[in-house]
């Protein structure tokens, strides 16, 4: 799992009818000092995740199993939003 920032969501009218219903969100990983790393990542949201919100992403294999569909595959998955965390001793509060 990793810890990332909402940066935007992603609109698709067309899609495999096994996703009809399943919002995608775009997500930066974050680093050790919480700053967004360069690259984005689209993740399917299974925590009603918004824009602006440190999200916790699971990012193996079967990130997918918590939505209970077989057929859904997906690498990313967010699966909460987070309310704080410490690293190195130090907590950032985030709501």
């Amino acid at each position: 799992m990793r810890i990332a920032r909402v940066v935007g969501n992603v609109v698709s009218t067309i899609k495999d009818e096994t996703y009809y219903g399943y919002k995608l969100m775009i997500v930066a990983y974050l680093n050790e000092n919480g700053e967004p790393e360069g690259v984005r990542h689209i993740a399917f949201d299974a925590a009603q995740a918004g824009v602006g919100d440190v999200v916790l992403v699971n990012v193996d294999g079967g990130a997918a199993n918590m939505f209970l569909d077989p057929d859904i595959i997906a690498d990313l998955t967010i699966c909460g939003v987070v309310d704080h965390y410490t690293y190195a001793g130090r907590t950032t509060q985030l709501n």
